[in-house]
Order: structure tokens, then C-alpha cells, then sequence
């Protein structure tokens, strides 16, 4: 597939506050990208830029090929070919469903709009209910109505801004993956900014992760979750622990679990004190594992518990286990390190290590 979005040294500033600072990244055609950070950080902005709301203050905007924003020039949001839609809905009340899903397509003739309404219901799976009013519907409803509009006129690029932030968690997880069935089957791109990390790792096939009006990194949410690049994308995404360690040489480093081989580019010397991430499913429980810990907290999750483990050295680790077969706070347990990406960081006590609300 082409290339359907790409951004540039793109920046975006409210007089001298600049809010997105030289975000680069590209979105090929047919995939769901997301951008994920805490609050603040500028990703409704950076949304806001894509679709032509905002202008850009350097850098450029690329869709389909052709460029949509530049210093001093922005295409206006017609033009581009862009659907929306918004974390309130935005459906207008005094419409009925089918009008609402028809209002971007005035200009075709009427048996064209009603057999794209119609299409389009039979897609979100709410065939039936074309004669509706916004307030007779519920929340799920309201939103696959509101993402029915948005691609009735067939946008090339579909932005969503928080979709799902409203319903209740069992409706969002449902939802995602409704939309990312939709945009398949319509065959469009789309770019979507969550708070949600579940619903990002689960139908994104590109993660963005903003700190600060930068983009810390763009990549598959694997790496995101194995492989991050940056120490806050570590700490921000998923559970996990830093370690600490000591380096043997640029590529071993020395823990309470052994010697591994660390992923990550070359550090800058030997000896220097490092953490390494751990995520809980590095770790697995059991009566033979080769390292010995104490539970000293756990939380149930339903199918698991999630344990935090002291080892004797006074590193706490988590670590998952079948909630049939609980450990009590106070057990000792043996741990099997199964790490596949090995994580290091240099020593750090800044502000990155602590997780943003």
C-alpha cells in the first residue's frame, strides 16, 4: 500500500506556546494508526492539524500524495478528503439517522444517498433503524452513526478523536474492533487519538506516543510494549518494573535475575549502573524456578493475580499466575526469567521515570 499521511518536522503553536513539536511519522494506506499520551500533550492538535484546523508553524502535512499544509498555507478541511469523528458524537438532533449518515453526500441523487445509508447501516450492523432520532438511540448506537456519516462520502483518511472515551470499558473494547472491521472492509486509513493503552495495543498497526509535544516514538505496539525507545514509552506503556543493573560490557548486564544480553544499542561504557525493564510476563512463577522471591502484595485480575515479588537483594518484581492456584502475601516463590527483549536504560531519577496522569 502507498503512503497515505506523512508529517514532517510538523510543529503546531498557540502564540509562543508551542504545543507539537517536529513530529514526523507516516501512515500507509489501509492501516489504523494511534496516538496515545497523557493529557496535554498534543495529540488532539496534532489531529486537529492533519484534518486543517490548525496551521502548522513548521514542517509540512502530506495526504494522498499531496501536500495539504505548510508554513503559511492550509488547505482547507473540504478539501482534503478527510472524514471525522468526534468523542461527543456530533450527530444533530433534529435529524433523523438516515439524514444524518446523508448529510456529506448532498449532491448525489437521492437513490444514490439512500443506497449508501442503507450500505453503510447493514456495515455498523443497525439496519433498520434509518428512521430514528439521535435520542432514541444509545451510546454504542450514537457512535457507530457518527462513524457511518463520517465515511459516507468516502474519505481516503478517517480521524477519530477519542471515539469511545464516553462509553462504559466493555462497549469501548467492543466498539474498537467494530471500527477496525469497518475501515477494513471500506478499505480505509485511519488515524485515532486514545487514552485507552488496551484499546491502542489491541487494533492499532502503528502507535504513536507523545510527552511534551514530542513523538517519543512510531511503531507496532509490540515494539512499543517489548522495545521501547525512550524511558518514559517504557514507564507510560503497560505494567513493568525497572531493575537495576550493572553493566559487564556495551551489550551484558549484571541483575538479581543473572546476566542477559540487553537488545538495546550499545551503552556508553562498562561498569555504569543501569535498570532494565521487566514486564510481568518476563517472569514465571512456579516451585522450581531458579530465583527465589516474597510475595509481599498481590492483585486479582480475574484469570490472574498479579503479584509484586521482593527478591532478596529488595528488588520488587510483578509477576501473573493462574488465579486458581493463588500465592498468600507472605509466600516465597520461585521465578524463571524468560525474558525476549532485554531493556536497558541508564540510571535515572528524572522526571520521565514517573508516570504522567
Amino acid at each position: 500500500m502507498s503512503v497515505q499521511l506523512q508529517l514532517s518536522e510538523v510543529s503546531v503553536a498557540y502564540g509562543r506556546n508551542e504545543v507539537v513539536k517536529r513530529v514526523c511519522f507516516t501512515l500507509e494506506g489501509g492501516d489504523l494508526g494511534c496516538l496515545i499520551g497523557p493529557s496535554g500533550c498534543g495529540k488532539s492538535t496534532l489531529l486537529r492539524a492533519i484534518a486543517g484546523f490548525e496551521p502548522v508553524t513548521s514542517g509540512e502535512i502530506e495526504l494522498h500524495g499531496r501536500q495539504v499544509s505548510r508554513v503559511g498555507y492550509t488547505q482547507p478541511p473540504e478539501r482534503r478528503r478527510i472524514g471525522m469523528v468526534f468523542q461527543d458524537f456530533a450527530l444533530f438532533p433534529h435529524l433523523t439517522v438516515e439524514d444524518n449518515i446523508a448529510f456529506g453526500l448532498r449532491r448525489q441523487r437521492r437513490e444514490e444517498r439512500r443506497q449508501r445509508v442503507s450500505e453503510l447501516l447493514s456495515l455498523i450492523g443497525l439496519p433498520g433503524i434509518a428512521r430514528h432520532y439521535p435520542h432514541q438511540l444509545s451510546g454504542g448506537q450514537q457512535q457507530r452513526v457518527a462513524l457511518a456519516r463520517a465515511l459516507a462520502p468516502k474519505p481516503q483518511l478517517l480521524l477519530l478523536d477519542e471515539p469511545f472515551s464516553s462509553l462504559d470499558a466493555e462497549l469501548r473494547e467492543q466498539l474498537a474492533s467494530e471500527v477496525r472491521e469497518v475501515l477494513r472492509r471500506e478499505g480505509v486509513t485511519g488515524l485515532m487519538v486514545t487514552h485507552d493503552q488496551e484499546e491502542a495495543l489491541g487494533v492499532a498497526e502503528r502507535i504513536g506516543v507523545l510527552y511534551h509535544g514530542q513523538l517519543l516514538q512510531w511503531d507496532t505496539p509490540y515494539a512499543i510494549y517489548h522495545a521501547p525507545q525512550h524511558r518514559f514509552v517504557a514507564d507510560f506503556i503497560g505494567r513493568g518494573v525497572f531493575a537495576p543493573g550493572l553493566l559487564r560490557n556495551e551489550r551484558q548486564v549484571e541483575t538479581e535475575l543473572g546476566c542477559f544480553t540487553t537488545s538495546t544499542p550499545p551503552l556508553s561504557h562498562s561498569g555504569g549502573a543501569v535498570d532494565v525493564l521487566l514486564r510481568p510476563d518476563d517472569l514465571i512463577p512456579g516451585e522450581e524456578g531458579p530465583f527465589r522471591g516474597q510475595v509481599v502484595a498481590r492483585r486479582y485480575c480475574g484469570a490472574e493475580y498479579l503479584y509484586t515479588v521482593r527478591l532478596k537483594g529488595g528488588t520488587e518484581l510483578l509477576c501473573p499466575a493462574p488465579s486458581h492456584f493463588p500465592y498468600e502475601v507472605g509466600d516465597e516463590i520461585g521465578l524463571t526469567p524468560a525474558l525476549r527483549e532485554v531493556v536497558v536504560f541508564p540510571r535515572s531519577t528524572s522526571e520521565d521515570t514517573v508516570k504522567q496522569p
